[in-house]
C-alpha cells in the first residue's frame, strides 16, 4: 500500500521534496502532477500535487529526509567578517568580497 509523504501547492517544491527522497533510493511518485485544470470542480487543495511512497516501509525514511530538508531553511543568516555584508546560510564566501563563511 502507498502513503503520503507531502503536498504543497507549489510544483517546483513538490518536485524538489521527491527529488531529495529519492536521491535516497527511495521510489516515489507524484499524485495530481495535472489536475490544476480540473480546480473549481473539485476543491484547489485536492489538486495539489502529492509525494508518495510506493512502499510503506519506506515512509518513515522519506519523512525524515522531508523533516530533514525543512529544518535547513531555519538556518540562520551569516555575517562576513570582512566586509559585515549579510549572507544566506547557503552561501559558502560573502557574495559582496568572496571572503569564506565562519
Amino acid at each position: 500500500m502507498m502513503k503520503l509523504v507531502y503536498t504543497h501547492e507549489n510544483h517546483f517544491i513538490v518536485g524538489n521534496i521527491k527529488n531529495l527522497i529519492e536521491a535516497q533510493n527511495i521510489k516515489v511518485f507524484i499524485k495530481n502532477e495535472f489536475s490544476q485544470g480540473a480546480m473549481g470542480e473539485v476543491s484547489a487543495f485536492d489538486c495539489w500535487p502529492e509525494v508518495w511512497v510506493f512502499d510503506d516501509n519506506d515512509l518513515e525514511a522519506a519523512t525524515a529526509i522531508l523533516k530533514q530538508s525543512q529544518q535547513s531553511k531555519n538556518i540562520a543568516d551569516w555575517v562576513c567578517a570582512n566586509c559585515n555584508e549579510k549572507n544566506d546560510p547557503a552561501f559558502e564566501v560573502c557574495w559582496n568580497c568572496n571572503n569564506e563563511a565562519p
